[in-house]
Order: C-alpha cells, then structure tokens, then sequence
C-alpha cells in the first residue's frame, strides 16, 4: 500500500470519528424529536394532501422541537418530561416562548395519532357508550366538536378532553391544550391555517367536516378512555 493510500485511509477514518462525535454531541440535546408517522404522507390524501401533510409534519412540528430543544438546553427543564414543562412554562409569561414550542409538540404528537387512512366510521363501542352518556348521542357531539374548530378565532385547536370523569369539548387558542385546566385530551384538531390551507383554502368547516368523518382513528380514541 502506498504512502498516499495509507495517508487517504488515515484522513478518512479521521473524518468518520469526527461525524460520529458530532452526531452524538448533537443527539445528547435532542431530548425531543419528531415522531415517526403511522402511515405515509400520501395515505391520507385526499382529505390530506402528501404536501400538507409534509410541510405540516416534516416542516412546522420540526420547527417547534428544534425550538423547543434550544429553549431547555443547558437548564433544569432538559430533565422534565413534556408534559411538566408544558405545566410549568404556561404559569409564567416570561416563559411563554418555551411554553408554545412545548405545547405545540405535544399538540401533534396527538393530532398524528388522532388519524388514520380511511378513518371516520363507526365508532368502537366502548367510546361510542361515553359519547352517547355526555352528548346525548354521536351526532350532536361531532356537531359541538365542528363548531369548536369553526368557532375558534384565528389560530387554535379544538378538543374532546375528559374532565372529572366527563367527556367535553372545547377549543384554545394558538398552542394552548387543555393539560393547563387540568383536563385529559384524547382528540384534537389542529385549526391552524397551515393545517388545512392548502387542500381547502379558506374552507374551514369542510376540513373539519372531513376531518371528522374520514380522519379520525376511533380506535386511538378509544385507548385513551380513562
């Protein structure tokens, strides 16, 4: 083997060592990180596009970990769970920058579950029981679930929480989640306009229409029943 070979081997293996350190010095703060989805981008079209559905998981929900990320490196927050840092930011306003990042992760960690390819339908029996016990019957809670959404000014979610025992609707603005009211979400709907603008311009009831019929996992709902 000649000096140059030995030489270009030597330089290879040295940049190799120095990609790996990297990646594992950047991994050590990455504590937070973007969910791998149940399906693929284009399973949900065409009640979601595969462009909707990249920008919104690959571009918008990454740019929330990343901030998210920035914000608790190198304090006592890298530690706590999502779910504590969302609790802690949203009681103080100077934190309100962490807060909506955190709070914006956990939105789509549900939101991505809370779907599925040709989802809709009939419910399984279990939850269609607790609907039918705090709504009267199915259709009048998918009618207060649209209009949360509908109803929701500018930017927000709505929501189908259980709250001392019942189940609820309701809807918050910008990155608020109901965990701050001490509710349980089991079913949300992001309402942003990055949510829905491409495939349905200015149409929000029809994507919540749609939504609603031929998104929801029932199922996924369903598992989460206290």
């Amino acid at each position: 083997m000649s000096n140059y070979t030995l030489f270009k081997t030597f330089i290879e293996i040295i940049f190799i060592f120095l990609e790996n350190t990297s990646i594992l010095k950047y991994k050590k703060f990455m504590k937070h990180e973007l969910p791998k989805l149940d399906y693929a981008k284009n399973a949900l079209s065409p009640i979601m596009s595969e462009e909707t559905l990249d920008l919104h998981h690959g571009k918008h929900h990454q740019t929330y970990i990343t901030k998210l990320n920035e914000f608790i490196e190198g304090t006592e927050m890298k530690d706590n769970t999502l779910d504590e840092i969302i609790l802690k930011s949203s009681k103080d306003q100077k934190m309100a920058g962490l807060f909506n990042n955190a709070s914006q992760h956990w939105n789509h960690n549900l939101f991505w579950k809370c779907m599925k390819p040709n989802g809709g339908g009939a419910m399984p029996p279990k939850l269609e029981k607790r609907i039918i016990s705090d709504f009267g019957d199915v259709e009048t809670f998918k009618k207060k679930f649209k209009e949360a959404g509908v109803t929701q000014f500018g930017s927000g979610w709505c929501w189908l929480s259980i709250h001392e025992g019942k189940l609820v609707v309701t809807k918050t603005a910008n990155a608020a989640n109901p965990l701050i009211d001490g509710m349980k979400p089991i079913l949300g709907c992001d309402v942003w306009e990055h949510s829905y603008y491409i495939d349905y311009r200015n149409k929000r009831p029809e994507y919540l229409d749609k939504f609603v019929e031929n998104l929801i996992n029932w199922e996924f709902v369903e598992s989460l029943l206290d």
